[in-house]
């Protein structure tokens, strides 16, 4: 009995025939007004932000110009993992995105698990998305306006004490001088927050140091979502057509400035080099499945989901190879690990600071489309548990003017807009990175479970079925050749007992590839859901171990509260739902 109520499921069937109902049937439904090209538009939002204006930096100066490589990679798992969410919107055409497809495929205890972790994904990853456009804003306001916003009201209070003591110990230990420091691209970036918590007021030995941007920029998208999907919607469309204008400039004007010697070598830090930038290239496509969490919104979702989700990841796949292939070709990949690394390589050329200037102002807009789409993301999913019984009926409260989830909306805002205060960026991008990969995960499970049924249900969209039977295990032999061969100090440093702790996922990836591999062959399981899987858990394994020890605790405490809530709320467990 214990199972059984743990991993209860909703009926397909009653999700899809309360999707077909009318708002007057149904006074808490959705608007219906997206189509294709809208969706298509807010999966551009959503990847072409703080990705490909800073992220990208970093990723570029970990890995070089070989950087590429990640990001083509990246975005094939990506793809995996999208033509299992277009799958699963096309069979239930609802809100909850990867919460709703766990819901239908595994239970509710898996529903609860991902719908825990996807916070971390829409109202964590904004944070970032926050903070990023903080920067290019702060950065916007002090080069070209007469105004100079103080450092204390742009940063949080933990990097700008650990910059100041990182700047203080090299003036001390080195005898350096500031001047010096600003100008050393390892010390450059932190001489801001050596500033903001050496001028910033002070209450007792208490500093006051916010980043005042970040939480007003948070409040006014929240505003905008607050009043409804169409205006928001009308928003974005007008956001990435400037962005992507902009993006095309810089390819186009920087490829005229291109030195082919900054390409070489192409992968400066080898493969390990490489793999650091995981997180911050994978946080560059975090968003495409907030496309599914709009599901509810759509007026076809299931013909117009799954062309909406790939036709905006390979237009932004394209887009960030050749970015990157420019910004590496202009300067050399050891100068970009910086925030605005766009601007900052066109600032570089006296020619082209005019172009500086009109790439901060799109960073400017760019990010803000982000945050847009983040922010329609997590009140959906929270409105859709809520429904089930899983959150406080507040959280499914419908605005009668404006039918959007009011309270959840608001309750976002403050979640992003309150942690900017204490919260540091390469801490949310490596955290939100992998409770993202881990969404991806089970949506690609998922689809592997619905396959298995005897009694698969129908879906207008269905993912390319290509055997896995003897693919997915030949591929794993394939795997370990080539480390064994072609990687010899890697593997044997792996398998040594230095550092056991931090290996920990890699061995996890490695028995999960043998365990899919065996039930590939068994059940002749299709291999682009399993790749898919496979991948994204693969760059979940890149991340340090720190990340998962957060993520675990992240996850007891939603086990806390749906054993001492959810459980007994659902309205599966009071019958209200057919299972």
């Amino acid at each position: 009995m214990f199972n059984k109520d743990l991993f209860r499921k909703k009926s397909i069937a009653q999700l899809t025939d309360d999707a077909t109902l009318t708002e007057h049937e149904n006074p808490d439904k959705l608007n219906k007004h997206l189509r294709a090209r809208d969706l298509t538009v807010l999966g551009i939002a959503a990847i072409i932000g703080a990705g490909i204006f800073s992220t990208i930096g970093k990723a570029s100066s970990m890995g070089g110009p070989g950087v590429i490589f990640l990001f083509i990679f990246t975005a094939l798992a990506c793809s995996f993992a999208a033509f299992a969410y277009a799958e699963f919107a096309s069979i239930v055409p609802v809100s909850g995105s990867a919460y709703t497809y766990s819901y239908v495929a595994f239970g509710e205890l898996f529903a609860w698990i991902i719908g825990w972790a996807l916070i971390m994904e829409y109202a964590i990853g904004n944070i970032t998305v926050a903070i990023s456009w903080s920067d290019y804003f702060t950065s916007l306001i002090n080069n070209t306006t007469p105004w100079h916003i103080p450092e204390w009201l742009t940063m949080d209070f933990k990097s700008a004490r650990n910059e100041f003591h990182t700047i203080q110990n090299q003036l001390i230990a080195n005898n350096a001088n500031l001047d010096a420091l600003s100008k050393n691209v390892d010390y450059a970036g932190s001489v801001d927050g050596y500033f903001a918590w050496l001028n910033a007021p002070r209450i007792g030995n208490f500093a006051i140091v916010f980043d005042l941007p970040a939480i007003l920029i948070t409040f006014l998208i929240t505003a905008l979502v607050y009043r409804g999907i169409k205006e928001s919607q009308r928003a974005t469309n007008a956001f990435v057509l400037i962005k992507v204008i902009v993006v095309i400039t810089v390819i186009i004007v920087g490829s005229f400035y291109v030195n082919t010697e900054n390409w070489d070598p192409f992968l400066p830090n080898g493969l390990s080099g490489l793999l650091g930038g995981v997180s911050s290239v994978f946080f560059a496509y975090i968003g495409f499945d907030a496309i599914s969490t709009t599901a509810e919104e759509c007026v076809n979702p299931q013909e117009d989901m799954p062309k909406g989700i790939m036709t905006s990841i390979i237009i932004c796949t394209i887009l960030y190879v050749l970015v990157a292939l420019v910004i590496t070709g202009m300067v050399s990949y050891k100068e970009l690990n910086v925030g605005d690394p766009l601007a900052y390589v066109f600032d570089k050329f006296s020619s082209l600071k005019w172009l500086s200037n009109v790439i901060a102002v799109s960073a400017v807009v760019a990010i803000a489309s982000v945050m847009i789409v983040y922010q329609l993301g997590q009140p959906r999913i929270w409105l859709t548990m809520s429904r089930d019984g899983l959150l406080p009926k507040a959280f499914s409260r419908i605005h009668p003017k404006f039918r959007t989830p009011s309270f959840a909306t608001i309750v976002t805002g403050l979640m992003v807009g309150i942690p900017t205060l204490f919260l540091d960026l390469s801490f949310v991008i490596d955290v939100c990175s992998l409770g993202t990969l881990f969404a991806f995960v089970l949506v690609c499970a998922g689809v592997l479970k619905l396959d298995a049924m005897e009694n698969p249900p129908a879906r207008k969209f269905k993912t390319p079925y290509l055997n896995g039977k003897f693919v997915v295990p030949i591929s794993f032999l394939i795997l370990l050749f080539c480390l064994f061969f072609y990687l010899p100090d890697w593997t044997n440093d792996f398998f040594s007992m230095n550092h056991f702790m931090e290996k920990i996922p890699m061995f996890i990836f490695f028995i999960l590839y043998i365990v899919v591999s065996v039930l590939s062959f068994k059940y002749s399981f299709s291999s682009i859901p399993v790749f898919g899987l496979l991948s994204c858990f693969y760059m979940m394994a890149q991340l340090h171990i720190t990340n998962w020890i957060w993520f675990s605790i992240w996850l007891i405490i939603g086990l806390i509260i749906y054993f001492t809530f959810s459980r007994y709320h659902s309205k599966l467990a009071v019958g209200n739902i057919t299972h």
